[in-house]
């Protein structure tokens, strides 16, 4: 047995490693002296992997909304059942290799039971989460590298998923002017057109009548309510500093909202002290605030009635936005009303021009390949001339 020890940290560690030969012992205190030197000494330390992503879980939280802990809590714990009890500095790139092809496989639980697999996105983010705690593992010198790190999804899990999955466009023209025309009679009638304005759902619940203005005809988005886990209802800022953001209300916008609010007082007057007057502009006949469930619920069920094609309510948000690109709004004015910081995500995620939005550059290209008439040739008349 080789007894060495070495100074860690400015604290004096003894390790104690058993060799089948002296000379293998040295070689193994040589590394390590070598490696204290360099600054890339990695004490050995028996924590899984379980219980560093609870640890960086803890800390992340002190900079992060409760939302996206919840979601960061979520997508990790597509990881711990497979991974979390091995030890983090056992864990190999194999394992986490394993793990992808295992999560795209089977990965998605059903009834407590496995078999279907989850979608390339879901790993994705699952992926991105777990190294990212490594990363913060290895700048603890818990581990010598981030051995997910060259970790992705193969080409042809991907390639083969967008060959299956079947991409719903969202409502063109022709479906927005048909819901309207179900929902003009609906209570909820204002918060769906606020919808097909380009408004987040989110956004949607968070409003408050404090936030809008009937006279200037604005409104402010500053505030969200989310629903956390289908369940928990969370409150808070703007996605982003360019989320908060002031819009001008269209002439129809205003008139519903002028009307709901007159719906509103109505109702509080026949409710009496039952009523909540929470202050928020989407509630119920009591006052009380709804949440983005609802609100999807009530729109489903009028695109049901009615035989609409059934779209999430948040792509009203690219219906919006491809009408307005299609109609000429400068880039900057639709990433503002959009409240994105970039243009580029309003146009890769939320512009979807479909077949019939091409039509006039199909019209614009007959000018290229169609060849003119020749033009038709002039009748010459010969005299005689005399000499």
């Amino acid at each position: 047995m080789k007894n060495y020890s070495c100074r860690v940290s400015g604290k004096r560690k003894q390790l104690t490693r058993t060799y089948g030969t002296l000379r293998e012992a040295k070689a193994e205190y040589a590394r390590i002296t070598n490696c204290r030197y360099e600054g890339t000494f990695v004490a050995p330390i028996k924590i899984t992997v379980n219980e560093w992503l609870d640890q960086w879980l803890d800390r992340k939280a002190e900079d992060l909304e409760e939302s996206t802990i919840y979601s960061y809590t979520m997508t990790l714990g597509r990881v711990r059942g497979e991974l979390g009890h091995i030890r983090l500095q056992e864990l190999t790139e194999d394992h986490v290799e394993a793990w992808m092809r295992w999560a795209l496989r089977e990965g998605r639980v059903r009834g407590g039971r496995t078999g279907v697999g989850l979608g390339v996105t879901s790993v994705e983010m699952s992926l991105a989460r777990l190294k990212e705690a490594l990363n913060r593992a290895v700048a603890r010198r818990l581990v010598a590298v981030n051995v997910a790190q060259e970790v992705t999804i193969p080409r042809k899990a991907r390639k083969a998923e967008r060959s299956a999955k079947t991409v719903v466009q969202p409502w063109n023209v022709e479906e927005v002017h048909a819901f309207v025309r179900s929902v003009k009679d609906d209570r909820l009638y204002c918060p769906l057109l606020l919808c097909l304005m380009g408004l987040r759902p989110a956004e949607i619940c968070g409003m408050r009548w404090a936030d809008v203005d009937l006279g200037r005809a604005t409104l402010a988005v500053a505030n969200t309510r989310t629903l956390m886990g289908n369940k928990t209802v969370v409150e808070k800022d703007t996605k982003s500093l360019a989320g908060e953001r002031q819009l001008p209300l269209p002439d129809l916008v205003r008139e519903t909202l002028t009307r709901f609010r007159a719906t509103q007082v109505a109702e509080k007057r026949a409710a009496g002290e039952r009523y909540e007057d929470s202050g928020y502009v989407l509630v119920d006949g009591l006052g009380r605030a709804l949440n983005g469930r609802q609100l999807r619920e009530r729109a489903y069920k009028v695109m049901d009635e009615h035989a609409l094609r059934r779209v999430r309510l948040y792509d009203a948000r690219a219906s919006c936005f491809t009408y307005l690109a299609n109609n000429g709004v400068p880039d900057h004015l639709l990433a503002r009303w959009a409240g994105h910081t970039d243009i580029k995500t309003t146009q890769r995620w939320y512009v979807k021009p479909d077949v019939e939005d091409l039509r006039p550059a199909a019209d614009t290209w007959g000018g290229l390949a169609s060849v003119p008439a020749p033009a038709p040739a002039e009748n010459v008349r010969c005299g005689s001339v005399s000499g």
